[in-house]
């Protein structure tokens, strides 16, 4: 059971990670487009933070 969120988080995290170097790439060229891959790294860093607190108020994710 708890490997399942670990993986889920895992799988969160690489894409965030993929999405920062994406957007830091793009800077560089396309500031909008940047712009565009930070934010979906901070709704995926909102994702990460709550199957964190879910995990640690013992919560199932939805």
């Amino acid at each position: 059971m708890f490997g399942f969120f670990g993986n889920k988080k895992a799988k969160l995290e690489h894409r965030y990670n993929r999405l920062m170097e994406e957007a830091y790439r793009l800077s560089h060229t396309d500031r909008k487009a940047s712009d565009q891959k930070h934010a979906e790294a901070a709704q995926v860093m909102e994702q990460i933070e709550a199957l964190e607190r879910d995990k640690t108020q013992g919560k199932s994710p939805a």
